[in-house]
């Protein structure tokens, strides 16, 4: 079999005890045992024992019969280098970071060095696990938690689901917003998004006029998938850098900041609140 190809995926089942996943995936795929550690290191590399798939990212790990090795190279996926993220907030049982535009809020089969968690994984002191909690969209930023206990995700995700977290975002948006639209009667748009329930809350901030661009306030009752995207531009006035639902040929980043979180800590039941529009942080997009 040709490994040429600048992405493949392959499934090695092990027969014989004694051996590495870097020496078995060298040997069938014709890849440097270096190049191997490398991709083991980026999360593409998956090990299946019984019902269980987990990545493998120990190189000096010896295998047994019955597992079966999985790698998924692509070359686009692993040379992508990830951007430095800024830490918020350590509280042990989770921590609060501030998401640069470009980073995952989570890996896939194909690597997850580029995403918050394995940034939180390898910065933070002491080390510890990481595991998504809730997403921000890729070409987003602002703030986003990442639990570092099982107990901790599930007790955070279940503040999300039960909407017992307060978020709210700014965006730049094409055109003049209506001026009606305020912080005690915002627009509200409840438009079904894939079939299931969304609401979404827009106030206007100020009308930037030399751009033809207005900056809102943002708060969501739910969290679809690009649901301030989709909603904002149902209106007609689609965020400024969105590709997806806006000007495709746009240069722009997404200007689209999650910039408050509030919630009451699971662990101490004390109100926690997180702001960045009081902080010295580089890649906000709050021009305010």
């Amino acid at each position: 079999m040709s490994y040429s190809s600048a992405r493949f995926e392959t499934h090695l089942p092990v027969t014989e005890s004694g051996h590495t996943a870097v020496a078995l995936l060298a040997e069938q795929t014709g890849l440097s045992r270096q190049r191997i550690k490398v991709v083991m290191r980026q999360g593409a590399v998956w090990l299946t024992t019984g019902k269980r798939t987990q990545r493998l990212r120990r190189a000096s790990r010896e295998l047994g019969p019955g597992q079966t090795l999985h790698m998924y190279y692509d070359e686009k996926v692993l040379n992508q280098v990830p951007a430095e993220v800024e830490l918020v907030a350590d509280k042990g049982h989770y921590s609060i970071w501030n998401k640069p535009c470009g980073m995952f809020s989570q890996g896939s089969k194909w690597g997850d060095h580029c995403t918050v968690t394995r940034w939180a994984e390898q910065h933070l002191r002491p080390e510890r696990n990481a595991f998504v909690v809730h997403r921000l969209d890729r070409a987003a930023n602002g703030l986003i938690i990442v639990a570092h206990e099982k107990q901790a995700a599930a007790k955070l995700s279940s503040l999300f689901q039960t909407r017992h977290i307060d978020k709210r975002y700014r965006i730049w948006v094409a055109g003049e917003f209506p001026d009606r639209a305020t912080a005690e009667k915002p627009i509200k748009v409840a438009q079904t998004l894939d079939g299931r329930h969304a609401c979404s809350y827009f106030s206007r901030l100020r009308y930037d006029a030399v751009n033809n661009q207005t900056l809102l306030d943002v708060k969501i009752d739910t969290g679809r998938k690009h649901q301030i995207r989709r909603h904002v531009a149902a209106l007609g006035y689609p965020v400024i850098g969105d590709r997806l639902y806006g000007e495709v040929k746009t240069k722009q980043d997404l200007q689209l900041t999650a910039y408050y979180l509030a919630f009451t800590c699971p662990f101490n039941d004390l109100e926690q609140a997180f702001d960045l529009r009081g902080a010295e942080l580089t890649n906000l997009t709050l021009r305010e």
